[in-house]
């Protein structure tokens, strides 16, 4: 469980991320469209785990070049939280794998055959 630190300083980090794709890092992201969906910060505050959820599945292309340009992103985030912060975390992109997983589940429950209750199921059930 995070403590309250904690939490404060990932909801800092995913807010200035989120600036920092719409307006700073285009040449990073191109067109892309970028969703910080959560951040996850160690204990020491060192490490920031960052999950980034992308509205098209050809954008994964994106996700790899935002990997290698980590430290430029780093230095964004530095700029933006140097001054409130000790020290800037190092940080660690993920797919964030959410929308398409609840996607496949609709698909999936979708595609069951559940036959309907007949009458006499539904009597006996009264009783």
């Amino acid at each position: 469980m995070e403590s309250k630190r904690q939490q404060k300083y990932s909801k800092l980090i995913q807010k200035e991320l989120g600036e920092i794709f719409q307006k700073e890092g285009k040449h990073l992201i191109g067109s892309a469209f970028i969703t910080v969906a959560r951040v996850m910060v160690s204990q020491d505050l060192s490490l920031a785990r960052v999950y980034l959820s992308f509205l098209m599945d050809k954008d994964k292309a994106v996700f790899d070049t935002l990997n290698k340009k980590k430290s430029e992103l780093r230095k964004h985030l530095g700029n933006r939280i140097g001054k409130s912060v000790r020290v800037v975390p190092e940080i660690a992109l993920f797919l964030d794998e959410s929308a398409s997983y609840a996607q496949h589940m609709d698909a999936v429950i979708s595609k069951l055959d559940i036959p309907e209750a007949s009458e006499d199921d539904e009597d006996e059930e009264e009783d």
